[in-house]
């Protein structure tokens, strides 16, 4: 990229901020610090504009200056009461006190642990056992959840008032390049959650990518108008952001959290999505930001248009996970006319995305999932190792500083996530053509994006297999309008219904992940020749079992 593009030579030159070096083989920001909490601290300077919006205070709406919410965390830090390199594990709703409860940690020297604060008691506690944390901070509902569980730990309910402690207590050196900053958890093919490591380093570059991303935006436009960045940046209106990915996915932590709080943006909190509320919020907010899914957009979309609403303020909309369907991009460019299209791709195990089309770069290829980053290698490999050509389609695999250290505890499962040269295997099928861009074919995990959610079939699968009346089971995706995606099940059982099978789900995952639709096979499930169950044929077969879906 830096040999044909003038823009992107000039940003990353030499003395730059955003000056780029390399060592053993990899890209690296020369002028990153070692540590997360040092390039937190810059965000000090904002001092009294609004940092958060957030509306599950005790008394309802709450907005916390960038000085509050330093004030708060720094109050917060007497109370974890951690040494450095502890890990410390964070499972709340999305709320402000989880992101001050992350930025504490950060600071005191701790590993932040981010459990799915949407998963069941069982889940939880197998989250927590998986890492053995030192500390839990959690709110009310997900305490109860975890103590159910069984988990006698030490647990602190951070949504009650925390008292004065005097002088904060925080680390007194910082951390290295490659230690740990956070790990977050994902089933993988496995269906057994595994904690991928952070590095301070991959979320540092995966952080700064984001910012050189939106730079080189930044010197196009002043380009095409004659004018300087300086110009440019200040006819924009001030960033603010609707946060709706879940803050312990790797989306909703960087892009949805760290990235605007780095570059003095407003982050308004939703609880849960609903499509009123947000078009209320992106109205009284002038929310200029979105990062969604079509299931969202749908919604957003749909009601906006009953009620008139204006949607104007709206200047940057990304989508990944799923390609945008061309109605829906041209009912968003409608309701958002200023609004810029973009699309990303990436992974937990990546820090983020290590792919990304914006504005006429994205409408070039609505059907990819953006070209390779900066600080990124790709190459797509067959089977036997052998590296594809352009077009040819195999497995993605990627080098980067962004790339995890590995799975905690796990030496079996990094290594099979690795290639023998040291490249991470992403799991998933595609192609990359003559002008760079990467296109996303299949999964070789056996996974389901519904709704923006991740769902493993082999997590699904192995709680179904323990329902007594279940011989045997499979799931897969089918397509689906609103959602993308629906998780379905097809099943040899005895004496069991649909609802049944659905709740036996639920009640063990999170909802999101229990089967939309249960069709029954009175004998067993077609096989390959592998003697594996053919899920090919089950999804050929699917019309037929279930007709109306």
């Amino acid at each position: 990229m830096s040999k044909i593009d003038p823009i992107f030579a000039a940003v990353t030159a030499p003395g730059t901020p955003f000056e780029i070096g390399e060592q053993d083989g990899m890209r690296f920001f020369v002028k990153a610090p070692s540590d997360l909490s040092q390039l937190v601290e810059t965000a000090r300077r904002f001092g009294d504009r609004t940092a958060i919006v957030d509306f599950d205070g005790p008394q309802g709406e709450r907005r916390l200056s960038f000085a509050e919410v330093f004030a708060w965390r720094d109050r917060m830090i007497g109370h974890v009461n951690i040494r450095r390199g502890d890990r410390v594990a964070i499972c709340t709703r999305n709320r402000a006190e989880w992101m001050v409860a992350f930025l504490a940690v950060i600071r005191a020297g701790g590993v932040a642990v981010l459990l799915n604060s949407r998963g069941s008691s069982a889940e939880l506690v197998a989250m927590i056992g998986e890492v053995m944390p030192t500390l839990i901070l959690a709110d009310g509902d997900r305490a109860a959840l975890i103590r159910e569980g069984g988990y006698g730990g030490p647990l602190l309910d951070i949504t009650g008032p925390l008292a004065e402690t005097g002088v904060a207590r925080e680390n007194g050196q910082a951390a290295g390049p490659n230690d740990p900053c956070a790990i977050l958890f994902t089933s993988g093919t496995t269906g057994r959650v595994k904690g991928a490591i952070l590095s301070h380093r991959a979320v540092i570059t995966g952080l700064l990518g984001t910012q050189l991303t939106g730079s080189m935006v930044m010197h196009n436009m002043a380009l095409q108008h004659g004018l300087s960045v300086d110009e440019v940046m200040a006819q924009l209106p001030a960033q603010a952001l609707l946060l709706v990915a879940p803050l312990f996915h790797i989306s909703g932590l960087g892009a949805g959290f760290l990235a605007p709080l780095l570059s003095g943006g407003k982050i308004v909190v939703m609880r849960r999505w609903d499509a009123q509320e947000a078009v209320r919020l992106i109205e009284r907010e002038k929310i200029t930001q979105l990062a969604t899914v079509p299931t969202m957009l749908w919604d957003m979309v749909n009601h906006a248009r009953q009620i008139d609403a204006d949607l104007g303020s709206v200047r940057n909309i990304g989508s990944g996970g799923q390609a945008l369907p061309l109605n829906l991009l041209e009912e968003v460019r409608a309701l958002c006319p200023h609004a810029m299209m973009g699309v990303g791709y990436g992974m937990t195990e990546t820090s983020g995305a290590i792919a990304q089309a914006v504005g006429a770069d994205f409408l070039r290829a609505r059907a990819s999932a953006g070209r390779v980053l900066p600080l990124v290698d790709l190459r797509i490999e067959r089977p036997d190792g052998a590296i594809c050509g352009a077009g040819e389609t195999g497995e993605i695999v990627v080098r980067s500083a962004m790339v995890m250290s590995g799975y905690w505890n796990r030496p079996e499962d990094t290594a099979n996530s690795f290639t023998p040269d040291g490249w991470l295997r992403t799991g998933d099928i595609g192609y990359q053509d003559e002008d760079g861009y990467i296109f996303i074919v299949d999964r070789a995990k056996d996974m389901v994006i519904s709704g923006g959610e991740n769902i493993y079939c082999a997590e699904v699968e192995r709680v179904l297999s323990e329902m007594p009346q279940i011989i045997e089971c499979a799931t897969f995706g089918i397509a689906d309008d609103r959602m993308g995606e629906l998780l379905v099940a097809v099943v040899q059982a005895d004496g069991l219904d649909a609802r049944a099978i659905i709740d036996w789900v639920a009640e063990r995952l999170a909802r999101y992940k229990a089967p939309a639709h249960v069709a029954f096979l009175r004998g067993p499930l077609p096989r390959n020749q592998a003697e594996k169950i053919d899920k090919v044929a089950l999804r050929a077969l699917w019309p037929q079992l279930f007709p109306n879906s």
